[in-house]
C-alpha cells in the first residue's frame, strides 16, 4: 500500500511505502512518487502539485534557493574488507570506522548519493570478487555516514540472484535510504521510477542504469535497469513529463582502468543531454575519468549548461591495480530562481579520496576512506601512517590532480578543522552480541 502525506513544515509530499518511513525518520528528506499518484489519484496529484508550486511562488522576488549535492564512486566489498569488519563471523559486522573521516563532509550535503556495488543477501556466505555478497551492516554504516540515496544498478546487481536483488532493496529501505536502479518486480518500477526526491525547494528526478550484469541473467520477477537506449529514452520522456527542477542520470559504464572515457560513453552522454538530463554521473571504471562541462542547444535555441563526470573511481575497495586505490567525492550546487523557476548548475568541486588500510595489533586491518588534502604535508601522523602508505597516497594524489587539471572542475581542499573532533585515529571496539545457547 502507498500512502501520501502532505508535510506542511517542508512544503512537500511524502510517500510512506508500506509504513516503513515516517516524517521524522525522513529527517526533512522527502520523496514523492508522482507516477504512482498519476495512476492512483490523478486529480489529487494535480491539486497537490499546484499547491506546492504556489507556495514556492510566494518567495521573495528573485530569491535564489540552493541545493548542495554530493556524489561518490564505487562502494566495493572485497573479502579482506568483510574480514576487517567482522566481529562475529557470519553474525555481526561493523563498517562504521571506514567512513569516520568523510562523515563530516557527507553530512553537510543536502543530498548525498552513493553507488552500492555489492549485493546484500541478508545471510552468509559473505563473499568478495567475483560475486559480491556483503553483510547488511554495510548499508547501516553508509546511512550513519550521512548518505541519503543508494543507486544499485551495476554489473554486480545479480551476484546473489533474485534473493540478493530483493534483499538489497529491502535492506536499503529499512535503513532509511531512497534507492533506485533495481526493482523487486516490474510493478514497482512502473510505480516508483524515475525516483523523485523533494528537498528544500527542489524536485529532482534520479535515473540509474548499468551496461550489464556480468552475463548473469536477471531472474523474474526482479528488474535491473540496463543501458538500453530505447528504454532510457522512454524513461527520460516520463521524467520530463513530471516537470522536475533537474534530471540526474547515474550510469554504470565505460572500460575498466582507463583514465579517459570511450566513444560509447560520449555518445550516450550526448543523447541523455538531448533527452533532458542536467547532470550525468558515471561509475564503474574504478579509476577517475574526466569531468566535462557541456553546452547543449535546446529546441528553443537557448543554451543549457550541463555537466558529466565520466567516472568517480573507487570510494572504498581492496583493489590494488594502478589508480584504483582512491576516487573522488564530487560536490555540485543547483541554483533555483524562485521567481522564474529556472534552475542552473552552480559551483562544483571534487575532493580526492584515498583508501587507507591501517594495520593494527595482531595484523588486524581497518579500511578508511580519507580526504587526501586533510592528511598530507606532514599531517599523515594523525593517522599513524607509515612511509609506504604515505608514498602510495602521494602517488595517487599527484596522478589524480595532474589528470583532472586538464578538465572542467577544481579541487576543494579539506582542512583538519572541517572534520571536527574526528581526525585522531579512532578505532571503536563495539561490544559483541551475546550468542544464544
Amino acid at each position: 500500500m502507498v500512502s501520501t502525506v502532505f508535510d506542511t513544515n517542508h512544503q512537500s509530499l511524502i510517500t510512506n511505502h508500506d509504513n516503513n518511513l515516517t516524517i521524522s525518520e525522513a529527517n526533512s528528506l522527502t520523496i514523492h512518487k508522482i507516477s504512482t499518484l498519476k495512476k492512483i489519484c490523478p486529480f489529487l496529484c494535480i491539486s497537490f502539485f499546484l499547491f506546492g508550486k504556489l507556495s514556492i511562488a510566494q518567495s521573495p522576488q528573485d530569491s535564489i534557493s540552493k541545493l548542495d549535492l554530493l556524489f561518490i564512486g564505487d562502494v566495493m566489498g572485497h573479502k579482506p574488507q568483510i574480514k576487517s569488519a567482522e566481529i562475529i563471523k557470519n553474525k555481526q559486522y561493523n563498517y562504521d570506522p571506514c567512513f569516520q573521516y568523510v562523515k563530516p563532509i557527507i553530512e553537510k550535503a543536502d543530498l548525498a548519493i552513493a553507488n552500492l556495488e555489492v549485493t546484500l543477501p541478508g545471510e552468509p556466505p559473505y563473499l568478495g570478487y567475483p560475486s559480491f555478497r556483503s553483510p547488511n551492516e554495510l548499508a547501516s554504516a553508509l546511512r550513519n555516514a550521512g548518505f541519503d540515496i543508494l543507486v544499485t544498478a551495476n554489473n554486480h546487481s545479480n551476484d546473489a540472484g533474485k534473493k540478493g536483488v530483493i534483499n538489497t532493496i529491502s535492506t536499503s529501505q529499512k535503513n532509511g535510504f531512497y534507492q533506485t536502479g533495481t526493482f523487486k518486480n516490474i510493478e514497482d518500477r512502473e510505480l516508483f521510477y524515475p525516483l523523485i526526491v523533494y528537498k528544500n525547494d527542489f524536485k529532482i528526478a534520479f535515473l540509474n542504469y548499468t551496461y550489464g550484469t556480468n552475463s548473469i541473467k536477471t531472474q523474474a520477477p526482479t528488474f535491473v535497469n540496463y543501458l538500453d537506449e530505447e528504454l532510457m529514452e522512454k524513461d527520460m520522456e516520463m521524467a520530463r513529463q513530471l516537470q522536475p527542477d533537474a534530471i540526474i542520470v547515474i550510469a554504470h559504464w565505460g572500460k575498466e582502468y582507463e583514465l579517459l572515457e570511450n566513444k560509447k560513453q560520449t555518445k550516450v552522454t550526448k543523447k541523455l543531454f538531448d533527452w533532458g538530463a542536467d547532470l550525468v554521473i558515471g561509475m564503474h571504471p574504478h579509476v577517475v575519468q574526466p569531468i566535462r562541462e557541456m553546452e547543449i542547444v535546446q529546441k528553443d535555441s537557448t543554451i543549457k549548461k550541463t555537466l558529466v563526470t565520466y567516472s568517480l573511481g573507487n570510494f572504498i575497495s581492496n583493489q590494488t591495480k594502478l589508480n584504483t586505490d582512491g576516487g573522488l567525492m564530487f560536490e555540485i550546487s543547483l541554483l533555483k530562481n524562485n521567481t522564474t523557476g529556472k534552475v542552473t548548475l552552480g559551483e562544483h568541486h571534487y575532493i580526492p579520496i584515498w583508501r587507507y588500510i591501517y594495520k593494527g595489533s595482531k595484523k588486524k586491518r581497518t579500511y578508511f576512506a580519507i580526504p587526501i588534502s586533510a592528511f598530507e604535508n606532514g599531517k599523515e601522523k594523525w593517522l599513524a601512517m607509515d612511509s609506504s602508505n604515505k608514498k602510495a597516497m602521494q602517488a595517487f594524489a599527484k596522478t589524480t590532480r595532474d589528470h583532472l587539471k586538464k578538465f572542467d572542475s577544481s579541487e576543494r581542499k579539506i582542512e583538519l578543522e572541517e572534520l571536527g573532533d574526528v581526525p585522531k585515529l579512532r578505532l571503536p571496539k563495539p561490544k559483541k552480541i551475546k550468542e544464544k545457547k
